[in-house]
């Protein structure tokens, strides 16, 4: 039994090193070709920043051409956690451009409810 528990820890070893190349820009583990992680991890890139686009469009049209550079110096640094939904990806990033001061605030609405 332990060599089997030996024998997954290294493939769930393998795996979050894997991960960690793939979408964040860790080293390629032992074994992989470096050049086809380097594409993945484009293309990975490329998928979460159009659907980051397509869900906050207001924040894509207003950075224009910073927004691919910023969402990928976001997306380095704060990969998606398991679980994490697209949307809540979406809103950390518009929060994050904000803190930058690369996007306006929000304005708060105020109305009035009808009595």
């Amino acid at each position: 039994m332990t060599g089997e528990r030996d024998q997954r820890e290294r493939l769930a070893a393998a795996q979050a090193g894997l991960l960690r190349a793939l979408l964040a820009g860790g080293d390629v583990p032992e074994g992989f070709d470096p050049q086809r992680i380097a594409v993945e991890a484009r293309a990975l890139l490329a998928k979460r920043r159009g659907i980051v686009a397509m869900l906050r469009p207001d924040v894509a049209d207003e950075l224009g051409e910073r927004f691919r550079p910023l969402f990928d110096a976001y997306a380095t640094a704060h990969p998606r956690e398991a679980g994490s939904r697209a949307r809540q990806d979406a809103a950390a990033f518009a929060e994050w451009a904000e803190e930058r001061g690369e996007l306006t605030p929000p304005r708060r609405r105020w109305w009035r409810r009808g009595g």
